[in-house]
C-alpha cells in the first residue's frame, strides 16, 4: 500500500510517536522507568527497549501514526510492541531480550526514507516491520537493501513489489504478510461481478498503491466480461490534493453501475463528500478498498441534510485474517487492548514474529541472518506452530518449524508474497462498518 524533513523535525516526530505508543501500551513505561516485563521506552528516540539488550536483536517499526493513513496505522503499530513484550517475557531471541525502535513514517515517502535511514544507519536494526503505504515502502526498501536490513510490510500491497522482487532488486530483504493487490483486485472484480455490475468506473490515488490496484482491477474485471468505462482516461488524483470537484465529475460521468475508489482515508473522505455535494453519486454503487476501512471514515465523509451517512451502503474489501494463530492473538489483543483487533494488526504481529523467529533460526541478530531463514520458518517443512514462544523454543532445540500466523499461514514465495482471503465490508445506516462475507481472489 500508501515532506522533506529536517533532523530536528524527525526528532520531534519520533518523540511524539514514542510518547503515543507508550501511552497506548500498558506494558511500556518512559525513559528511566522499567516496567514489569523489563522494557523501557525512550521518547526522544521512539524506542521500546529491553533493559539490558545491548547485544541482542534490535528491530524497528516504520508505520504511520500521522498522515493520511493514521487512523489505521495508530492501531497497527501497537501489534509490534505487543509481540516484542511477549517474546521478551519468554526469554527473548538468541539468549537476549529484543529491542524495538519505533518511527512514525507520517504516510509520507520522504519522511519514511528519513526514518528508514535512521533505523538502518543510526539504530542499526536488523529488521523492520513496515511500512503500510506502498509509496513509503518503496522509499524505505531502497535504503534497507544496501544496508542489509530485512523489511517485512504488514500492509503494502502494490504489485510493483512482486515485479521488482522477481527481477532480483531486493536481494531477499523484502517480504510482506498482506497479499498483493493483484489478488485483492481479483477479489473485488469477483465481488462486482457477483453484484451484477457490468459498467464500472475507477478513481485512484496517484501512487504505487492506487495505480497498481487500478491496473490489476481493470485486467481482472475485463476477464469476467465487465467494462471499465474510463479505462482509456483513468482518474488519478494527487495524494496532496484538497479539492476534488473535477475528479468527482470525471469518475461518475456516464452513470456507471459502480465507481471503485482506491483511496486513503483523508483524501478519500474529501473526494466522496465532493461527489455527493455535486449530486453525482445518486444511483451509483460506491466500491472501496482497504485504504479507507476505518471506523472514523463514515464520519469524515459526513452526513446528508436529513442526517444519513453519505457512504451508507458502500461496499469494499480488505485483506482478511484466517490463520491458525488468530484465535490466540485475538484473545491476547482483547486482554491488553479491551477491544477486537483492528484491520492489519494480525499482519503486523506476524511480520514481527517472522523477524524474531528467523533471527533465532539463523542464530544471529543480523539482517543477513533473518533474510536467509525467513522462508524456512514461514513455509516449513517443520513442526507447525502458532505460538511464537513455542516456535522460539523449538528453534533453540535445533528443530525446524512452520509458523502459522494470525493473519494466515504466511507461506512466503520467492518474491516475498503471500496469498490471503478478503473480508467484504459495508457501511450501515448507522455509520458502523461491518464485515458481511469473505471472497476469494480466484
Amino acid at each position: 500500500m500508501k515532506k522533506t524533513i529536517s533532523a530536528f523535525a524527525l526528532a520531534i516526530t519520533t518523540f511524539t510517536t514514542g510518547f503515543l505508543v507508550a501511552a497506548c501500551d500498558g506494558n511500556t513505561t518512559t525513559t528511566s522507568n522499567t516496567s514489569t516485563d523489563g522494557t523501557t521506552s525512550t521518547p526522544a528516540g521512539s524506542t521500546t527497549t529491553a533493559a539490558s539488550s545491548t547485544q541482542g536483536l534490535k528491530i524497528g517499526s516504520l508505520l504511520p501514526t500521522t498522515g493520511d493513513l493514521a487512523a489505521i496505522g495508530q492501531q497497527m503499530v501497537e501489534s509490534v510492541p505487543l509481540l516484542v513484550n511477549t517474546v521478551n517475557a519468554c526469554g527473548g531471541v538468541n539468549g537476549q531480550p529484543v529491542t524495538l525502535v519505533q518511527v512514525d513514517d507520517q504516510t509520507d515517502p520522504k519522511a519514511g526514507a528519513a526514518g528508514m535511514t535512521k533505523l538502518a544507519t543510526l539504530d542499526k536494526v536488523a529488521g523492520v516491520v513496515g511500512s503500510f503505504a506502498s509509496s513509503v515502502s518503496s522509499a524505505a526498501i531502497s535504503i534497507a537493501v544496501p544496508n542489509k536490513v530485512m523489511l517485512i510490510s504488514p500492509g503494502s500491497t502494490s504489485p510493483v513489489f512482486t515485479e521488482k522482487a522477481a527481477k532480483g532488486e531486493y536481494k531477499n530483504f523484502w517480504a510482506r504478510t498482506a497479499p498483493p493487490d493483484t489478488y485483492q483486485a481479483q477479489a473485488l472484480a469477483q465481488l462486482a461481478n457477483q453484484k451484477g455490475f457490468k459498467r464500472v468506473s475507477t478513481v485512484v490515488i496517484n501512487n504505487d498503491y492506487g495505480v497498481g490496484f487500478e491496473k490489476a482491477f481493470v485486467q481482472a474485471f475485463e476477464k469476467l466480461g465487465g467494462t471499465v468505462v474510463n479505462k482509456s482516461n483513468p482518474v488519478r488524483y494527487d495524494p496532496k490534493a484538497t479539492t476534488f470537484d473535477t475528479e468527482a465529475q470525471a469518475a461518475f460521468a456516464g452513470k456507471p453501475d459502480a465507481v471503485l475508489g482506491v483511496f486513503y482515508e483523508e483524501t478519500g473522505a474529501l473526494f466522496l463528500k465532493s461527489a455527493y455535494q455535486q449530486g453525482v453519486t445518486q444511483g451509483v454503487q460506491i466500491m472501496l478498498t482497504d485504504g479507507v476501512k476505518s471506523d472514523t471514515f463514515p464520519e469524515r465523509v459526513g452526513k446528508t441534510p436529513d442526517g444519513k451517512y453519505i457512504v451508507a451502503g458502500a461496499i469494499g474489501t480488505v485483506p482478511g485474517s484466517n490463520g491458525k494463530g488468530l484465535e490466540a492473538f485475538t484473545k491476547l489483543w482483547q486482554e491488553k487492548r479491551k477491544s477486537p483487533p483492528a484491520p492489519y494488526t494480525p499482519h503486523g504481529w506476524d511480520a514481527a514474529a517472522l523477524l524474531v523467529l528467523s533471527a533465532q533460526a539463523a542464530k544471529e541478530n543480523t539482517g543477513v541472518g533473518i533474510a536467509s531463514k525467513i522462508r524456512e520458518v514461514a513455509n516449513g517443512p517443520g513442526v507447525e506452530v502458532t505460538d511464537v514462544c513455542e516456535g522460539l523454543k523449538l528453534l533453540k532445540e535445533g528443530k525446524d518449524i512452520n509458523y502459522q500466523g494470525a493473519s494466515g499461514n504466511v507461506d512466503i514465495d520467492e518474491n516475498g508474497d503471500v496469498v490471503g482471503v478478503y473480508d467484504v465490508w459495508t457501511v450501515g445506516d448507522d455509520g458502523k462498518i461491518k464485515t458481511v462475507e469473505q471472497v476469494s481472489p480466484k
